[in-house]
């Protein structure tokens, strides 16, 4: 008899949350035991109706209203609200797995607790490991948690290891699996044919427009820019267990190779499919086995060619600062990541343009002075030094604006 998967969608109203549910709903062997929404609560409240979560958590000031809503609809769901809501359903004792897709700073706290509750965790939230790479690591590993990754890159990298890495990612640095490097592919986003003046005279709705995927503003604004990968790349050594240096980036034009493994003999494995999110999805829902995902297959012979480009470094600046964050340290991880929410949001709202982001995040990365992590940090000093960059990144974005 197949046990039931009892599965909390933190973001559930989100592009992830989309398609995890769409698989969910078509896969009986999986219950939505609870959702998350910050925003979009009127969504929320249609998917309480469709899946009958046991618990949902909304923003604080709306959990009375929010009860109200689904009692005057007759459906009885616990409502929890804000960042202890959160934490209680990633820790809740009925929930099996976790599908960490809030966006932002927000989803790290909750993230962190499912991992010690020992939970089964699929990570979309790149800020998880951006911010707290080595306590988030520490954490599954002492508290005998699985974490599955659900970025498309991440996840076809782990596809294309060997099980022994898979299970333990220190075995990468044991040369009988002979892994030379990483790959990890990106789309190069709507400017890659444009000149570095054209993006200086985008607009937002020029940014958002992603030529492969549909995706969130925040994460397409980061395809623009290229700090979306920059993000993945410093989060890859994390989840992978190596340095910058042995993880490259290409340009992959048609987003058909999601990431790949280069190994000492010559080989790399790749592994491919159509651009649609519900493939890393079903995979890590799944894992070890395979489900349907209900994304249209890919058509070899429709493919025309594929195309690798070297990234422009001046062009996309803001993954040259990854690399740069990286290699100082996670303090400076922390810091890029808070400014670059910052700015984002900055332009989103009119304030600043598109390449302005890469000057405030290398500003901030250079002038941003935040107190020094220890070896027993936890995430109370991530958030303050989080707090810290964010403030003084609103002053960068104010003289700019």
């Amino acid at each position: 008899m197949v046990m039931t998967q009892r599965i909390a969608v933190l973001g559930a109203t989100g592009s992830i949350g989309d398609s995890t549910l769409a698989i969910l709903a078509a896969q009986p062997q999986y219950t939505v035991y609870a959702l998350s929404g910050y925003h979009r609560l009127d969504k929320l409240f249609e998917l309480c109706k469709q899946f009958l979560p046991k618990r949902v958590s909304v923003p604080t000031a709306a959990v009375d209203s929010f009860a109200q809503r689904l009692s005057a609809a007759g459906l009885d769901i616990d409502v929890v609200g804000g960042e202890q809501g959160l934490i209680d359903i990633a820790t809740d004792s009925q929930t099996d797995t976790v599908v960490a897709a809030i966006v932002g700073a927000a989803g790290l706290p909750s993230t962190l607790a499912a991992a010690r509750a020992g939970k089964r965790i699929l990570l979309a939230n790149k800020e998880a490991l951006v911010m707290a790479g080595q306590v988030m690591i520490n954490a599954v590993k002492m508290h005998n948690a699985t974490l599955l990754p659900l970025d498309s890159e991440h996840n076809a990298i782990f596809q294309c290891l060997p099980l022994a890495i898979q299970q333990d990612n220190t075995q990468i640095h044991q040369s009988e699996h002979g892994v030379r490097k990483l790959w990890l592919t990106a789309s190069g986003g709507p400017f890659l044919q444009q000149s570095f003046e054209q993006m200086q005279q985008a607009s937002v709705a020029q940014a958002v427009k992603h030529p492969n995927w549909s995706m969130g503003q925040k994460i397409s604004v980061d395809s623009a820019t290229m700090m979306n990968k920059g993000l993945e790349l410093i989060e890859a050594c994390h989840l992978f267990n190596l340095t910058e240096d042995r993880i490259n980036v290409v340009i992959h034009p048609q987003s058909i190779i999601h990431s790949m493994v280069e190994y000492n003999d010559g080989s790399y494995l790749a592994q491919l499919g159509s651009p649609d999110m519900k493939t890393p999805i079903a995979h890590a829902l799944s894992y070890p086995n395979r489900i349907e995902s209900g994304s249209q297959p890919l058509d070899l012979y429709a493919l025309s060619g594929l195309e690798f480009i070297k990234p422009d470094l001046q062009k996309f600046a803001c993954l040259r600062l990854a690399r740069q964050a990286m290699q100082a340290g996670t303090q400076a991880t922390i810091v890029l990541n808070a400014a670059n929410e910052i700015a984002v949001a900055a332009f989103l709202d009119g304030q600043i343009r598109l390449t302005n982001i890469a000057d405030i995040n290398e500003q901030a990365l250079n002038d941003i002075q935040v107190p020094p992590l220890t070896e027993t940090a936890d995430i109370e000093d991530i958030l303050t030094i989080d707090k810290i960059a964010r403030h003084l990144t609103d002053k960068l974005v104010a003289k700019l604006a």
